[in-house]
């Protein structure tokens, strides 16, 4: 039944499928809250004097923006005190967000990009935000939640989404039993099932990457890039469109609505050697919404989702999407391996 709100839909998946525990319906309703605030402070832009950029840095060296900022603050907010979480991190900040003491915890840690593709914040381009849940570890009860609690591997997440912040602000969500979106009515400020099982397609004519960083690139990647170029009468036999819109949840979600892959692969660079992407914050979650929608989500060589994290901050390189060219890509890394 399309139109359900959010909150049918977690009651039905507590119900219903035995998914979601009461605790964490309650902790991705909260999310979403805050998903929906965030949406109003960018919707209201240069009238909320939200524009612009700060005087200050995260913990990735990059200058921030008035809004990565406030989004930060509003996701800690709203989910500091509820009670269904351990302990918060964010590719904001440079260590874990403990919950005060004065606060109920709970077995729960959440991990975020308060404000993905931050750069088109100015230009008024789709931006979003991204979010993962864990299991607090078991050992972590009666003692304080530190940084190596959250070093997980993807496949123990137990819910992740994004908002996307474009003509609509829709929530898509996976607590891994399918994907499915939401779009927020404006009107009456609730989460509305629009998209009620979204399916990659196995096959697509699109990929997108940022080309200017091409003579960086593996000779994996390269190679497919070079193929897909050659349109029809290459050795693809088909003509590809490229998209890149410079944000990542705008950039998966297209792929999520139509298919595609998405690539922001490792390169040659000192800087680009390990991948650029986040691998708790962005990667991960992305991942297991893509496989969860069908599709494919692997570093070059490797499953993302069988990654052993070893630190909070961690990059990776990303290639995901439609499950026919992500193996293809998959296949060309392994072939140069051999050789």
């Amino acid at each position: 039944m399309k139109n359900k709100s959010l909150t049918q839909y977690l009651v039905e998946q507590q119900r219903q499928e035995g998914v979601v525990s009461a605790e964490l319906r309650l902790l991705i309703e909260t999310v979403a809250r805050a998903c929906k605030a965030i949406s109003h402070a960018v919707g209201k832009g240069a009238l909320g004097g939200v524009l612009g950029s700060l005087d200050s840095e995260n913990v990735q060296g990059e200058v921030q923006k008035k809004l990565d900022v406030l989004s930060n603050e509003i996701l800690l907010d709203a989910n500091e005190w509820g009670g269904h979480l351990a302990a918060m991190a964010s590719e904001e900040m440079e260590t874990i967000h403990l919950i005060p003491n004065r606060y109920p915890k709970g077995e729960y840690l959440l991990l975020f990009d308060p404000l993905d593709g931050s750069s088109n914040i100015d230009v008024n381009v789709s931006i979003g935000t991204i979010f993962s849940v864990l299991r607090a570890p078991a050992d972590a009860s009666g003692r304080e939640i530190e940084e190596r609690d959250f070093l997980q591997p993807g496949t123990r997440q137990v819910a992740a989404g994004y908002a996307v912040y474009g003509p609509q602000t829709m929530l898509v969500l996976t607590v891994g039993n399918g994907v499915v979106g939401f779009t927020l009515d404006r009107e009456t400020g609730a989460w509305r099932l629009t998209h009620d099982d979204i399916r990659i397609p196995e096959q697509t004519a699109e990929f997108a990457i940022n080309m200017s960083n091409m003579r960086h690139w593996e000779m994996p990647v390269r190679r497919y890039i070079h193929e897909c170029l050659a349109g029809k009468e290459g050795p693809l036999g088909k003509n590809y469109n490229m998209r890149w819109v410079a944000s990542m949840v705008a950039d998966v979600h297209r792929i999520l609505s139509r298919g595609g892959v998405f690539m922001y692969p490792r390169d040659e660079r000192p800087s680009g050697k390990a991948g650029k992407l986040r691998l708790m914050y962005e990667a991960n979650p992305m991942s297991f919404i893509v496989e969860q929608a069908g599709g494919v989500a692997i570093d070059g060589e490797h499953r993302i989702l069988d990654i052993e994290p070893t630190a909070l901050h961690q990059r990776v390189g990303v290639v995901l999407g439609s499950r026919e060219e992500v193996e293809r890509v998959q296949r060309y890394h392994r072939e140069a391996q051999q050789n």
